[in-house]
């Protein structure tokens, strides 16, 4: 397996990597060429394996009769957006991502598929961080919110997306949702402090796990989805 380096941005964050991962001379698997973004060094996603991402959206969507209108916290690679541009009751998407590269790479085509997402008229990028975002839109409500920022709240890249998985932050996105609305948080490793959290503020929450194919490896994802009831 050989890796290329595409694109690269420091930021008051640390380094964020986008790089492709072609097939060797010599791997007599081949394949094809996959782009894989990561963080300080951790592995964030890439574009072989993006079911669980997409289970986010579905999840979210599902638990809605007129998801309307969708905030997603997290940009990543596109797929979350892509999956929730696809159902053609959403009217209005706010996308919240706090590293404007990645942002430029999706507009300036350096992940190639980000312009096409981009360019869908219902989708609108802010540049900020979430819990900002959530604290300054005022009356804004949303019918859906899914949270896809870090790794989850024992597996995190940044510090400071801890504050994403406390109650003041939920309890902030519970106020922000319309009656019925549903929150969907998505975590690399199963949260027990997160579950007893979400239930403290929403009441009854959904815990799912997800299996996946990552890079020849079995792994499993977790779901948790919360209805303001």
């Amino acid at each position: 397996m050989e890796y290329v380096e595409v694109a690269r941005c420091e930021s008051e964050r640390g380094e964020l990597v986008l790089r492709e991962r072609r097939p060797g001379p010599d791997d007599p698997r081949g394949g094809p060429t996959v782009l894989e973004l990561r963080a300080n060094g951790t592995f964030v996603m890439d574009t072989a394996e993006h079911a669980s991402e997409q289970a986010l959206a579905d999840a979210a969507l599902d638990a809605v009769a007129d998801p309307r209108r969708v905030l997603v916290g997290g940009l990543g690679l596109g797929f979350t957006l892509d999956r929730v541009l696809g159902d053609r009751r959403v009217e209005h998407v706010d996308v919240v991502e706090i590293e404007p590269a990645l942002v430029e790479w999706m507009r300036d085509g350096t992940i190639p598929h980000g312009r096409r997402l981009l360019a869908d008229s219902r989708a609108r990028v802010v540049v900020a961080d979430i819990t900002r975002a959530i604290a300054e839109a005022g009356p804004a409500t949303w019918d859906v919110v899914l949270l896809d920022v870090d790794n989850g709240p024992d597996q995190l890249v940044h510090d400071a997306n801890r504050a994403i998985y406390d109650e003041p932050f939920l309890r902030a996105v519970h106020d922000r949702l319309e009656p019925g609305g549903a929150l969907v948080v998505w975590s690399a490793a199963p949260a027990p402090r997160l579950l007893v959290t979400l239930r403290s503020v929403f009441g009854d929450v959904d815990e799912r796990q997800h299996a996946v194919r990552l890079q020849e490896r079995d792994e499993r994802y977790w779901l948790y989805a919360a209805r303001r009831t």
